[in-house]
């Protein structure tokens, strides 16, 4: 199978018959062997009725129905271990991404070599309330990750399929998929100008709270891509210093005290400075054992509760 499609969704029982016959004419027209994959995240309309008339229609569709509404992450990395195209492509159901920059896309990845392929709204049909913090997250982002792509957050992106069956998204962190990507070893990234539609139906699932936890997002990212696999290198390093400033706060102090009897030591703030640094090192040398005897036993994550299946 060439492509496959992941679209999670929430509620856009509106738009999908119309995105499926778009998404079919471009495949038919180019020749491609596809499949799509929705997950309906626990739509409250009539989404999943939808999809379920649509599969009976299309045979390339497949569906995943969550229990309840675990975010677009949890849709994503299920979409993921669903997939099963040599590039797999991710888009909004809400019909602003054009499945018409599939081929386009499709041909970076397969000819030009590139791991990733994300998706530019370089013109875009939002309010500013929207189009002026999107601008500020992603200069953030990329000052950050130093990755320099225009759009992060569009949800129009092609991968090859080794990537996406290489990491796992989880959280919030589907707008770091680069970012991931990136620090799992995958470095060609590369970016495309797309069309952005106007909004036909529904509402948007847009939130400030995003501009919250996004930078958290990017924080544990950039933390559990470099410490992930040695959480010991992290907090023993804190630990040791602060261990180490408190012994030699700790042995001044007793050097004054025994030898030049030097009298009030332990009315003196450094001496309370000194005990509280040795007790806060040992505390983070202690995080750091159970950190790495955490990660020798962790269970199995991105566990949700799926309702029902199609294809």
């Amino acid at each position: 199978m060439q492509i496959s499609v992941v679209i999670p969704l929430l509620n856009e029982s509106e738009s999908l018959p119309e995105l499926v016959r778009w998404i079919h004419q471009v495949m038919e027209e180019h020749s491609f062997s596809y499949e799509i994959v929705f997950i309906d995240d626990g739509s409250t309309d009539n989404s999943w009725q939808v999809i379920q008339e649509l599969q009976a229609k299309y045979q390339t569709i497949k569906g995943i129905k969550f229990q309840r509404n675990y975010g677009k992450s949890a849709g994503l990395n299920e979409g993921f271990l669903a997939a099963q195209g040599d590039v797999v492509f991710t888009m909004d159901a809400d019909l602003q991404d054009s499945p018409d920059e599939i081929p386009e896309m499709y041909r970076m990845v397969v000819e030009d070599g590139f791991d990733l392929v994300s998706g530019w709204k370089k013109k875009r049909f939002d309010p500013l309330s929207k189009t002026i913090p999107t601008k500020l997250y992603n200069a953030v982002t990329r000052k950050m990750s130093g990755i320099y792509l225009h759009d992060f957050n569009c949800g129009l992106k092609a991968y090859r399929k080794n990537v996406i069956k290489s990491i796992e998204v989880i959280g919030e962190m589907h707008r770091y998929i680069p970012v991931i990507a990136k620090w799992a070893g995958y470095n060609r990234i590369g970016e495309k100008v797309v069309q952005h539609q106007e909004r036909k139906y529904g509402i948007t699932k847009f939130g400030m709270g995003r501009f919250i936890n996004g930078p958290l997002d990017l924080v544990s990212i950039m933390f559990v891509s470099r410490f992930g696999k040695r959480p010991m290198h992290f907090f023993g390093l804190i630990g040791t210093f602060f261990i180490m400033l408190g012994f030699i706060i700790l042995l001044v102090l007793s050097v004054q005290k025994l030898m030049y009897e030097i009298s009030g030591i332990a009315d003196r703030p450094l001496f309370y400075f000194g005990i509280l640094t040795f007790i806060v090192g040992t505390q983070f040398f202690t995080t750091g054992f159970l950190a790495e005897m955490n990660l020798r036993n962790a269970p199995s994550r991105n566990h949700y509760l799926i309702e029902e299946r199609l294809g």
